[in-house]
């Protein structure tokens, strides 16, 4: 038996992982949706990258699971990564969807398309948070209309710190077990990181036909992704 720990990305809260636990549980494995500080029911609480990270090796460590499959969706991917590293022989494999991963020093900020400097004055004029997502955001991702508005009203605003704090990894990643689903309406190649690191012997690629939030759009096909990785 696996132990799912399912972490979304930005804005997001375990909620959105409602469809995909079923099908996990359902399998006969244990599912731990989590959500991060400062947002969805924890909106408000002081958070930074390493909090998050905190927060993923504390659930861990605090539920004493074994065979863990650490799942990372979009900047989810960053602290994922660096709590993989840190949980030891706790971790069976690390799957990361259509997300970014850890680089030591740098920050999900960092390698934001226009810039690290126009990402950070965004935050400042929204009150040092990255503002929800809108349905505009949504469009071409593959999302109906009960999706993308379950997706948008659900959405809280992001910690701007969770964001620009550098990662800090305690072992290499091309050393861990990990698949990375790379959802191809969101673009058809992984970033550069991710692309160089499934290179490597110990990384495994996936495509899904769809969007950027396939916990939405194929929560079914997505579950079959991370059970099929749990086997590997």
């Amino acid at each position: 038996m696996a132990n799912f720990v399912l972490v979304a990305g930005a804005w997001l809260g375990a909620w959105a992982w409602d469809e995909v636990v079923p099908e996990l549980r359902a399998a006969g494995h244990g599912t731990h949706p989590l959500t991060l500080s400062g947002l969805a029911e924890k909106r408000g609480v002081p958070a930074g990258q390493q909090t998050h990270v905190g927060d993923i090796v504390d659930e861990v460590e605090r539920l004493d699971l074994r065979q863990v499959v650490l799942v990372g969706h979009s900047y989810s991917g960053i602290p994922v990564g660096q709590a993989a590293a840190r949980i030891g022989d706790r971790l069976a494999r690390v799957v990361f969807v259509d997300s970014d991963v850890p680089v030591a020093g740098e920050s999900f900020a960092s390698g934001w398309w226009e810039g690290r400097e126009r990402f950070e004055a965004g935050l400042a004029e929204n009150g040092g948070c990255w503002p929800p997502l809108t349905a505009r955001d949504c469009a071409g991702q593959g999302l109906g209309a009960e999706q993308t508005a379950r997706l948008v009203g659900g959405a809280t605003p992001h910690p701007g710190p969770a964001l620009t704090e550098p990662a800090v990894l305690t072992r290499p990643l091309d050393e861990l077990p990990a698949t990375y689903v790379k959802c191809l309406l969101d673009g058809e190649k992984p970033p550069g990181e991710a692309a160089r690191l499934l290179t490597g012997e110990r990384w495994r690629l996936v495509r899904m036909d769809t969007g950027h939030w396939p916990m939405f759009s194929r929560p079914r096909e997505l579950a079959r992704v991370l059970l099929a990785a749990a086997a590997e």
